[in-house]
Parts: structure tokens; sequence; C-alpha cells
């Protein structure tokens, strides 16, 4: 099972552009496991509160932790 990601606008890509490599990495270990894994761990994709398939996508680094988007998915996963 492989989920699509789509990123609307540029934001997201020159977010990612200016990171350090160990982020890079990490960014990518956290997306490929929302896009392939059945179950996503809670401490890196957690359904926020009250609302309709929002959820929010967590990176944590050794350094730095960002929680800074949310993306809008179908309940049907």
């Amino acid at each position: 099972m492989a989920r699509e990601i789509i990123f609307f606008g540029d934001s997201v890509i020159d977010f990612y552009k200016s990171q350090d490599s160990k982020v890079q990495l990490k960014i990518e270990y956290v997306l490929d496991l929302v896009r392939f894994e059945r179950q996503i761990p809670i401490k890196f994709f957690k359904k926020l509160e009250s609302t309709d398939g929002i959820y929010e996508v967590r990176v944590i680094t050794s350094q730095k932790a960002f929680e800074s988007y949310a993306s809008r998915m179908k309940e049907h996963w």
C-alpha cells in the first residue's frame, strides 16, 4: 500500500532544501512512514482533535522538532 503525498506550492520544498542533510533524511524517513506503513506511529503522525481529517506530521531530530504543517487526509486510510 502506498499513499500519495501532494505538496501545494513551493513552501514545503523550500523548507526541505533549507535544512541540513541530517534533517532532510529525517523528513524523508517520516514521509516514507506516511507513504508506506499501514499504521504510522503517533509520534510522527497524529490526527488533530475536533477536525475533519486534518493530521499533523512531526519530524523530530536530536536538536529540533518540527510540527509546522498539517495535511488534509482521507479518513479511510
